[in-house]
């Protein structure tokens, strides 16, 4: 294989082997490792078993520290104040501007309760409630994500969230000044400098310093991924996050040099995130690939993305449009970009996509920082039946039914010819003691 050949996948789809091939690409299950269930679960035991001290000893042991008391771990309100006010000027407007957007976009999902009557009084509703509390996971590590915090904070304080806990790791003890300032600027409550499966055991069983939250929200690495799968229940959570992807359509005419960049935008998050660019304009695709080639060494996380290209990115040739969307739909992409002359014409017939990036000039990175909408996408395919994060994520919904003696008494007779049918005769004779005769 020669080098131009490992730099990316090419694919085809008049190529037999073509589906196997987009199916071993796509194939990522990043929870299935029997070594980390059982790591995680053993964490998970002893924060709930022992509290804040396990808490310690997992923090010391994964990220390299020596605290010795959970005072140590916690960062105060004055402390995320400071670090806003120390940011240069550009970095606090630039964060203010995206929290207004974001802001104002959620504002618009903000549901209301509802309720109609029926003729013989019987009154029918819901009521829209927020949680009390709210956790949020904000990853550390390879990288810091002051743009989570706020994707994660605002739509909880649109919707009302009582209290919000923040969670972080700091391996080595090393802060993110610009996630400091985030969650200053998005109001979060309390901040604790932990991570991992420990950081999740906290907020899902409350610890003597963390308190325990109704719902766990925000990425994290596979130890994340694992305790929150293990916690739902006890907890709510947002979804089970995979490596970040990006799907672009491209009808041959937008300069490839930006869609290189738009892959590489990515593919940089980590060696497992997945670029994938779709044209059926064969020297389209050849010039993009030349512009990967050209545009990698500039990258300062080259390493990265070209591990992420090699491993699970492609350029993938189609016969035409219609077989386009018909991928789109197939991969189920967290990102989508259509790049193309009309993309509202494209975008009617795509199905499953977490996010849509209408046209040329739409770059995924505007989505991921400041266009409004929230970033936290679902992933692995997991667009099919989900949804971004949004206000309704921090909400939940009661049913109001409130008969009256008329309503009582023709429902009952419903009732309990159903309930008779069910076997279930207390049911029926509750519903008969309400039947007018």
């Amino acid at each position: 294989m020669s080098d131009k050949a490992a730099l990316i996948h090419r694919l085809s789809t008049a190529d037999g082997a073509f589906d196997a091939r987009l199916d071993a690409l796509l194939d990522w299950e990043g929870v299935s490792n029997e070594e980390v269930q059982a790591r995680v679960s053993a964490i998970l035991a002893d924060v709930k078993a022992r509290g804040d001290q396990a808490v310690i000893e997992a923090t010391n042991r994964f990220d390299r520290l020596s605290v010795a008391s959970m005072s140590e771990l916690c960062l105060t309100p004055e402390r995320l104040k400071a670090a806003f006010d120390g940011l240069p000027s550009d970095q606090r407007e630039a964060l203010n501007v995206a929290a207004e957007r974001i802001r104002r976009y959620h504002e618009h999902q903000k549901p209301s309760g509802w309720q109609y009557e029926e003729p013989d009084g019987t009154v029918l509703g819901q009521k829209v409630t927020p949680l009390d509390r709210a956790g949020i996971y904000v990853p550390g590590g390879k990288a810091a994500y002051p743009s989570s915090v706020l994707m994660n904070a605002l739509p909880a304080h649109v919707a009302g969230v009582g209290e919000i806990v923040m969670v972080v790791p700091t391996p080595d003890g090393v802060l993110n000044e610009l996630v400091l300032a985030a969650a200053h600027l998005a109001g979060v409550d309390y901040v604790f400098t932990i991570g991992g499966a420990q950081a999740v055991a906290a907020l899902a069983f409350g610890t003597e310093s963390v308190p325990r939250v109704d719902k766990i929200v925000g990425p994290g690495n596979i130890y994340v991924a694992t305790a929150k799968r293990a916690v739902f229940g006890q907890v709510g959570i947002d979804m089970i996050a995979g490596p970040s992807e990006i799907l672009v359509v491209s009808d041959g005419q937008t300069d490839p040099e930006w869609l290189a960049m738009d892959l590489f935008s990515q593919a940089e998050h980590d060696e497992d995130a997945q670029a994938i660019l779709v044209s059926w304009d064969a020297e389209h695709l050849d010039a993009v690939e030349r512009a990967i080639e050209r545009l990698l060494p500039t990258l300062e996380r080259e390493a990265i993305v070209r591990a992420s290209l090699a491993r699970r990115g492609a350029l993938i040739l189609c016969q035409n449009e219609e077989e386009a969307l018909a991928l789109v739909n197939r991969v189920a992409p967290e990102h989508l970009e259509l790049s193309v002359a009309e993309p509202e014409r494209l975008a009617e017939h795509v199905r499953h996509a977490g996010a849509i990036f209408m046209g040329r000039y739409t770059a995924e990175a505007l989505g991921d920082y400041c266009a409004g909408p929230n970033h936290v996408l679902p992933t692995s395919g997991t667009a099919r039946f989900s949804s971004p994060l949004g206000v309704f994520d921090f909400q939940k919904r009661s049913s109001i039914i409130h008969c009256s003696a008329e309503g009582a008494s023709a429902l009952g007779k419903t009732a309990s010819v159903l309930a008779r049918g069910e076997s279930l005769t207390a049911h029926a004779r509750s519903a008969e003691y309400r039947i007018r005769d």
